[in-house]
């Protein structure tokens, strides 16, 4: 191998490096007891160094557990460690594969990002043990990304068929997370504060880990025990904005009945269903960034975090982001190389052909584009912090100035392939997928653009 090809495999293995180290930080167990901790008969939660809110386990008659996501296993685990034998029940949704084994939960595995029967079966365990509770439970929640497709409990007459083919289309128009969830919300018994409103008048301590641009609560797993800032005239507006064909007649009743006041919207803010829930974030993107910064510059590289708070069209981003390597490679801004610069949050990408990938290939895919003009020393890598991007078993890719060339060699031309959104293909020739497994955590996704 020449001096060049090794240092951009050097540069390669750095970049891995430094994505493994976001997942250690952002690691659920270890979310979880940073910010919970039991001391005899008092349980407290909040950052060391702040504040904590207490609660006397003295008080309570049943210590119970619920939950839903890709992260809630090690998020389960962590609380059974702190509190063993006194949980007197767990039940917990997680996507088919994220699970592990746990002393005093119930677990259920089901489908994701597309709900399904197990989902619901579960779904309506959890609500049917909320509607026994009393005053003298406490439930301890664990969320996490994927909750809200792993909490699927269709309302009025809509079927899990229905609630099936509205995701796939928004999964496929391009639709935020906000926005998916928002119709999440309304099309469910179980989301947007809907389960406080169950589990009333016990007290709830709703545990979460953020895979949400700017850590909104209500929109984490669709906020569960969260009081919702949406509505089902925004319901409406969101079909109008995509222009959504072939809705299902029983959600076009739903919400028209919702907008006249026939049925009642999510609970708001000011519901006394509220006054003893607890909502904690335990861990975000923001802390994925940072151990990312910190990794790099152990590594020898000058870093700056952007934001980890990125949203957009897939295609667009990576080209800033190119646009940004391209600048330091030129000008030696915003930073000098050896350059990593890093940014988080979650891109959209709006479908057009019928591929296979996510949004962390096609950002792979459309960069390496743009860096078939930049010497051998520039990497880029985008990542799902749960291992999974879209519907496959790559959590993303990394790309250099070589990938084209190695997709061509191939057979593959990249721009061809991009406008089928096919990226998984393609980089599964060119030997540039990320692969991690699951992860059993989410916080979003990771970008690096490394300069050296």
């Amino acid at each position: 191998m020449n001096k060049r090809h090794k240092e951009l495999e050097t540069i390669r293995s750095d970049a891995k490096e430094i994505f493994k180290s976001c997942l250690v930080a952002v690691d659920p167990y270890r979310a979880v007891k940073r910010f919970v901790h039991v001391e005899g008969n008092r349980l407290m939660v909040g950052m060391e160094g702040k504040p904590k809110t207490e609660f006397y386990l003295a008080e309570f008659d049943h210590i119970s557990l619920v939950g839903a996501g890709k992260a809630t296993a090690p998020m389960a685990r962590a609380i059974e460690d702190l509190l063993g034998e006194r949980i007197h029940k767990g039940l917990i949704n997680l996507k088919y594969g994220f699970t592990e084994k746990l002393a005093f939960t119930e677990i259920v595995e089901a489908g994701h990002p597309v709900p399904d029967e197990n989902g619901v079966k579960g779904t309506k365990k959890i609500l049917d043990f909320l509607q026994g509770a009393g005053e003298k439970d406490l439930i301890i929640s664990v969320i996490s990304g994927g909750g809200s497709a792993l909490l699927p409990h269709p309302a009025g007459d809509i079927t899990l068929s229905e609630m099936q083919e509205i995701t796939r289309a928004l999964l496929a128009c391009g639709a935020s997370i906000d926005e998916m969830n928002a119709i999440r919300k309304h099309i469910s018994s179980s989301k947007g504060g809907q389960m406080a409103r169950t589990a009333f008048p016990a007290t709830i301590v709703n545990l979460m880990l953020s895979d949400v641009v700017g850590d909104k609560m209500d929109v984490i797993a669709s906020g569960p025990f969260v009081p919702d800032t949406s509505t089902f005239k925004d319901v409406l507006e969101i079909f109008k904005k995509y222009d959504l064909k072939g809705i299902p007649v029983a959600i076009q009743e739903h919400v028209k009945a919702g907008i006249d006041g026939q049925i009642p919207e999510t609970p708001k803010e000011n519901d006394k269903i509220f006054d003893r829930v607890f909502n904690f974030i335990v861990g975000s993107n923001i802390l994925a960034l940072e151990a990312a910064s910190a990794k790099a510059k152990e590594l020898g590289y000058e870093t700056l975090i952007l934001s980890s708070m990125v949203e957009g069209e897939t295609r667009e981003v990576a080209r800033v982001h190119c646009a940004m390597g391209k600048e330091i490679v030129k000008t030696g801004r915003p930073i000098p190389p050896p350059a990593c610069i890093i940014s988080g949050g979650e891109t959209t990408v709006t479908i057009r052909g019928d591929g296979l990938g996510g949004r962390n290939q096609e950002f792979g895919l459309a960069a390496c584009l743009d860096l078939v003009e930049l010497p051998p020393r520039v990497v880029m890598l985008s990542g799902g912090t749960d291992g999974n991007d879209g519907p496959t078993d790559a959590a993303g890719a990394l790309v250099d100035p070589f990938t084209v060339t190695r997709g061509r060699a191939a057979g593959m031309e990249a721009a061809e392939v991009l406008a089928r959104n096919d990226a998984y293909h393609f980089f599964e020739k060119t030997k540039d997928l990320l692969m991690t497994g699951p992860t059993n955590t989410n916080v979003m996704d990771v970008r690096l653009v490394l300069v050296w």
